[in-house]
């Protein structure tokens, strides 16, 4: 069975073909980040007239990329939410028309299942259920996974994300957008002797790195940093960060009784965040799962992934899909 996946929640154009919801066929992406850098962050407006400009030459690449023709496609999968309301509806709004022309079945899966569902295109077998970690730039959320159609949210952020806070912590560096990667590099020579930690939330599941950016932001206030101070503060940050991450997760993970954790969203490509996360499973006996890094990036093949497990459960969309952005 091949399925089409279309994703469309934020900045990046993509589509993907994916046969049995295991094999990567295609997986074409097209990202409007270099438009939007010199504003600091993604401008929904300038996001949503990228994807109108790209998804019909991304979805005809990934299908001449997947070797079929247009008739072999037997779903359309596309992202529903969470995400950019008008990124989003370019997604639907294509892939409506593609179910309709081709006569097939149309499915809107969620953005955040999609990003557990891209370790299961890793060619390892992972057994349900688990915990999952999902961290991302708008998103820091634990859930716990019984099935592909039965995914209950253990904990979420209560202000900024996870990958937010990097963003914002390197615009007060003055590093650049986006603040992730700038961050992790500035970081590896920095010596983590700050006394970062990230707040409290009532729920013990939950997350807050509201408080944190707000930390690093007072200590530089007026003053001009060398570059070795750059690196520590960044080090230190990285790390309270990633403590926060562990301790979180590994507390799901007790209180689910479960030795399987899976991380994903672009956050999880940060190599100082693998490297602590299986060092800490390691000590407690716990399997963890990361995708391969072009994967924790949004991606179209997840999409479609999860579209053929769903679509096999007796999941199907109407033409009335709409956006949902809980």
């Amino acid at each position: 069975m091949y399925v089409l996946g279309i994703e469309t929640s934020c900045d990046e154009t993509a589509a993907s073909i994916v046969k049995d919801g295991e094999a990567v066929l295609s997986n074409v992406v097209s990202s409007s980040l270099k438009e939007h850098k010199k504003y600091g962050g993604v401008v929904p407006e300038i996001a949503s007239r990228m994807h109108l400009e790209s998804i019909t030459g991304v979805v005809d690449c990934s299908i001449k990329e997947a070797k079929i023709k247009l008739e072999n496609i037997n779903l359309v999968s596309v992202t529903c939410g969470p995400g950019l309301a008008g990124s989003l509806l370019v997604g639907i709004s294509f892939a409506k028309s593609l179910s309709l022309g081709l006569g097939v079945s149309l499915l809107g899966v969620n953005h955040l299942h999609s990003h557990i569902y891209a370790n299961f295109l890793n060619g390892e077998y992972l057994s349900l259920p688990f915990v999952a970690l999902v961290v991302s730039g708008g998103h820091t959320t634990l859930f716990y996974v019984k099935d592909f159609d039965k995914i209950d949210v253990l904990g979420a952020t209560c202000d900024d994300a996870c990958g937010e806070a990097f963003d914002k912590v390197a615009k007060i560096l003055r590093l650049g957008y986006p603040g992730g990667p700038l961050i992790e590099r500035l970081a590896k020579s920095g010596n983590p002797k700050m006394q970062f930690s990230c707040s409290n939330t009532k729920e013990p599941l939950d997350f807050s790195f509201s408080g944190i950016k707000t930390a690093v932001l007072y200590l530089v206030h007026s003053k001009r940093l060398t570059v070795n101070e750059k690196k520590d503060i960044a080090a230190s940050f990285q790390e309270a960060v990633i403590d926060t991450l562990i301790k979180k997760s590994l507390l799901a993970c007790k209180l689910k009784k479960t030795k399987r954790l899976v991380i994903g969203g672009g956050v999880a490509a940060n190599n100082r965040l693998r490297e602590r996360f299986y060092s800490e499973a390691e000590k407690r006996g716990l399997n963890i799962y990361f995708p391969s890094r072009e994967l924790c990036m949004d991606n179209a093949a997840m999409v479609a992934g999860l579209g053929y497990q769903l679509f096999n459960k007796g999941y199907k969309s109407g033409l009335d899909l709409n956006i949902d952005l809980n």
